[in-house]
């Protein structure tokens, strides 16, 4: 199904609810709760927070978590009480399945609001989201737009700020059941201690240069620990061609989401790019280290919720190309990143974006080396 017939049972669903706006109240009683959403695994994770404080302020509330069909299997069991239902705006089936999941009597939207228009066509009496998403038609359906506040802070903590209340207490990997798992490949390889790289990014412009991966590799090797490589599926290639030894295992594409989690799980460290895996390792506990190029380490890194748990981001802090305003399409003062990719990138030399390249192996190795001492 295309993207056009789901907005359309969803729009169908949503217009005569909308029509009602005007005479809508927020519930005294909350016995049911939506966060509608379409993010990637990263953006899906930060949401985590405003899990563990809804469950907070709404003990006894069912939690429903609209969630990307990948991403389902890490919500097996059911951290905060959370359930989690597939929705991909593409498969008929799952649209349909969130539209028939209300009512509700709470909604909040993240990142983009046109799932604003999800939320209500799923019944929710109302809705919550950050202001200001463009273009306005998205913020039709919002009962309660929150601004986003005037100093920095990261963008995990900024998502529970839409639930009124204190903060939720600071995460502990206890607090989410490890998801079930198949058997780890080559596992035989994995008696040692080891540490996983994951050079793989969702965008080339967070790649670090192959060469210091390899030499990475090298030093991790020299320690005594195996350089052990997860991927996503099509990197296989792009990690023999980083580094072949067979001795380090290459397990690229061959793991699904709880794999990966046991795999985090059983390691002395994780090394990534910002990326998805950089929150799952938060999850897990493990110590990672998230290497920060275009993104902005205080807005995706550990803000207060993840900082008792081992996390170390790497980046040059003063880029003057990460001078994008934006986040989820909002222009806020304090916010510097950058969106662009390879084709757009003011500092890419065929290779690798600037502020990827400016980050030494020695600067990683040493952000590596303080995890694995407080480990």
């Amino acid at each position: 199904m295309s993207r056009l017939s789901g907005r359309i049972r969803i729009f169908g669903r949503a217009l005569p609810r909308f029509a009602l706006k005007p005479w809508r109240r927020k519930p005294a009683s909350v016995q049911r709760i939506l966060v509608a959403h379409h993010l990637l695994l990263g953006d899906t994770l930060l949401l985590t927070p405003l899990l563990a404080k809804l469950r907070v302020r709404y003990p006894n509330a069912e939690l429903v978590l609209a969630c990307p069909k990948a991403i389902v299997p890490l919500y097996a069991g059911r951290p905060f009480g959370v359930i989690a239902l597939p929705f991909d705006p593409r498969d008929v089936a799952t649209v349909k399945g969130m539209l028939d999941s209300g009512p509700y009597d709470l909604g909040f939207v993240l990142g983009d609001n046109r799932h604003s228009w999800l939320a209500m066509g799923a019944g929710c009496r109302w809705i919550v989201a950050h202001a200001g998403d463009v273009p306005a038609w998205k913020n039709w359906p919002v009962d309660e737009p929150v601004a986003y506040p005037a100093t920095p802070a990261a963008w995990a903590d900024l998502a529970a700020e839409l639930v009124d209340g204190p903060p939720p207490a600071r995460y502990r990997p206890s607090d989410w059941p490890a998801p079930r798992h198949a058997a780890l490949p080559d596992a035989d390889l994995l008696t040692r201690p080891y540490v996983v790289l994951h050079p793989g990014a969702s965008t080339a412009v967070k790649r670090w240069p192959d060469a210091r991966w390899r030499e990475l590799a090298e030093r991790i090797a020299a320690l005594g620990c195996v350089p052990v490589w997860s991927g996503g599926p099509g990197e296989a290639e792009l990690i023999r061609d980083i580094d072949p030894d067979p001795g380090h295992p290459n397990l690229a594409g061959r793991l699904g989401l709880g794999e990966l989690w046991h795999l985090f799980a059983g390691a002395k460290a994780v090394v990534c790019p910002d990326t998805g895996v950089a929150h799952l390792g938060r999850l897990v506990g493990v110590p990672t280290v998230a290497l920060f190029g275009p993104g902005n380490a205080r807005i995706h890194g550990a803000g207060d919720y993840w900082s008792e748990v081992p996390f170390q981001p790497v980046t040059i802090a003063e880029m003057p190309c990460r001078d994008q305003p934006f986040i989820f399409r909002r222009e806020i003062a304090w916010v510097r990143r950058c969106d662009r990719d390879s084709t757009t990138c003011v500092a890419w030399n065929g290779d690798h974006a600037d502020c990827m390249g400016r980050i030494s192996v020695e600067s990683v190795y040493r952000a590596l080396h303080n995890v694995l001492m407080g480990a």
